[in-house]
């Protein structure tokens, strides 16, 4: 695999996911989906500093634990908070989780994109008020210092339930990314009178170099430049599917970086598929195995290819 050098900045919320089944057992687990993008990246050899709020309570020890074990710089964002977000999923018998969250986001200062290779943001951190503002305001400064931009919407309308403002901040943030991952479900928040196919295509005439749709279980449709690709998933026994989104959208960057695809105006049928496979594999990996659990790089063999 070629040596990646230059620095990704990922941007947004780090918590603990405090699990519980569908028997009543609870576990800990560190999550929010820009640290497992984070955590991700750097498990496949990317060099990656997340910039996010973590407390000084058990919790926040935890999450550095977590990250330092996986060599990612952790940026603790002010103002401090004592008490670490949490988000509590509960399970189904079939393994897929709801979510309920305790957390704030309202970081007053953020790292300047200049230097990095890219930058990725969404989820809370991009429509949790006031935090998403300053992320709205880090994405034009990446513009315009030339530093590409990846954003995974990953809708929650149990933190952001006013819809219309979500919708406002994505249809903002979309036309100034070069590379978009959302899942059929966000699709379906977003835009509920249109086809989550339709839609993924729509936004990727609006700006984006890549858009990926994903389907859970179905794989996903990667489109760029009038083309398109499905790629399926590999069989699996699922454990569960948290975390599973953010290992796509992290095998996703990591193979544009590793193969220096970051300027790459768009993408042929070959270089989608190959990318669409990377990452349906990386998501089937965190599947296999319980909570928010990236693959490593000897896990995607096929990265160093």
């Amino acid at each position: 695999m070629p040596a990646v050098t230059d620095r990704t900045l990922v941007v947004g919320e780090a918590l603990v996911d405090l699990t519980r089944d569908s028997g009543g057992h609870e576990s800990a687990h560190p999550g929010g989906s820009p640290l497992n993008v984070a955590v991700g990246l750097a498990r496949l050899g990317l060099p990656t500093v997340l910039a996010a709020q973590v407390g000084d309570d058990e919790y926040g020890e935890l999450l550095r634990d977590h990250v330092d074990a996986s060599d990612v710089d952790l940026r603790s964002l002010p103002p401090h908070h004592g008490d670490s977000a949490v988000a509590v999923a509960q399970l189904d018998d079939h393994g897929v989780a709801t979510y309920h969250f305790e957390l704030t986001w309202d970081p007053s200062e953020m790292p300047g994109p200049a230097g990095f290779a890219l930058l990725h943001v969404g989820s809370i951190g991009a429509a949790l008020r006031p935090g998403a503002d300053a992320v709205e305001r880090l994405v034009e400064e990446a513009v315009a210092a030339g530093v590409p931009v990846s954003y995974d919407p990953n809708v929650r309308p149990a933190i952001t339930p006013d819809l219309s403002d979500v919708r406002e901040r994505v249809d903002r943030i979309v036309p100034r990314a070069a590379f978009v991952k959302l899942s059929d479900a966000d699709a379906a928040e977003l835009r509920p009178d249109l086809d989550p196919a339709a839609y993924a295509a729509r936004i990727a005439g609006e700006g984006p170099r890549l858009v990926a749709l994903t389907r859970g279980g179905d794989g996903a449709t990667l489109y760029s430049g009038g083309e398109s690709v499905e790629v399926a998933p590999p069989p699996i026994t699922v454990a569960d599917t948290i975390g599973a989104g953010d290992s796509f959208m992290a095998a996703l960057l990591a193979g544009i970086l590793v193969r220096g695809w970051t300027e790459r105006p768009a993408f042929d049928e070959e270089a989608l598929t190959w990318l669409g496979e990377l990452a349906v594999h990386a998501s089937a990996v965190t599947c296999s195995r319980p909570g928010a659990d990236p693959p490593h790089l000897k896990e995607l063999p096929e990265l160093l290819a």
